[in-house]
């Protein structure tokens, strides 16, 4: 009872495109035949205040001591005591097919529970390059605490750095790459760089893994772009792989097995 001819005239393509809508076979199983406005409802005073009056005197509580219908007091009533309420056992919320079927899931099997536990705690150091010096703090954290038989060291590099062009287009490469491996946060850190310019540039990073082989063989997900890089697992006690851990965690250094100057670096933590 609103929106008349009248009212819809000034917005033509708007009614088009609703009456096109509701033409459509989706709409009209639910909604049905819908008849536009022809005469907008006009106010009337008179019923709107009547109405108004008969909810008013609805609301209204009986008032104490009022008659009967033989003009007597009623007798005052004794109150009984209130029933105690047994609980009853609430019924289970119906799924929807979507939630049902996600329950029906098995639940997914954590990677790495085959490994036996280390003293080696990831969150700790990632805290500490988080919020601490790097040089003064962190790195000499993480050579303190890290476990060699928990945990592994790789140095990554990219296949085909021919193909790489602008420099924001090789980053996307390595953002990309770390949102697909979002579960793999818990066990995983890595610094990965970009090294040189426009049409002459590199990617290569230092990855810290829960185990000792490649983390990515063991969920199908963490699959998709590790095979585009070379990986050589890093012997933590030599001091090439402590070279190449504080240049790649801190950013700073010769880069001398790169040849080309930092450009910009990611972190997945």
């Amino acid at each position: 009872q609103v929106l008349d001819p009248a009212f819809r005239g000034p917005f033509g393509n708007v009614t088009r495109w609703f009456l096109t809508c509701l033409n459509q076979p989706q709409f009209k199983a639910v909604l049905g035949e819908v008849q536009l406005c022809q005469r907008m409802a006009q106010f009337d005073a008179k019923k709107f205040a009547e109405s108004q009056a008969r909810k008013e005197k609805e609301k209204e509580p009986p008032r104490k001591g009022e008659k009967g219908e033989k003009g007597e007091k009623e007798p005052p009533r004794k109150e009984k005591p209130p029933r105690k309420e047994e609980k009853r056992p609430q019924p289970e919320e119906e799924l929807d097919e979507c939630e049902q079927v996600l329950a029906a899931e098995p639940k997914a099997k954590d990677p790495f529970a085959h490994l036996p536990k280390s003293p080696f705690v990831l969150d700790e150091f990632k805290r500490k390059y988080s919020n601490e010096d790097t040089l003064s703090v962190a790195l000499p954290h993480f050579w303190e605490h890290f476990d060699p038989e928990g945990w592994s060291l790789w140095y990554c590099q990219y296949r085909y750095p021919e193909e790489l062009s602008q420099t924001f287009m090789s980053c996307n490469l390595i953002t990309g790459m770390f949102q697909r491996l979002d579960k793999l946060r818990k066990n995983a850190f890595a610094s990965v760089v970009l090294f040189g310019k426009d049409h002459d540039s590199s990617i290569s990073g230092v990855w810290v893994m829960r185990g000792q082989e490649l983390a990515f063989t063991l969920c199908p997900d963490w699959q998709v772009d590790y095979e585009s890089y070379t990986w050589r697992k890093l012997d933590p006690g030599s001091a090439e792989c402590r070279a190449l851990v504080a240049e790649y965690f801190l950013w700073e250094g010769d880069f001398s097995h790169v040849g080309k100057p930092f450009n910009q670096g990611k972190i997945f933590k």
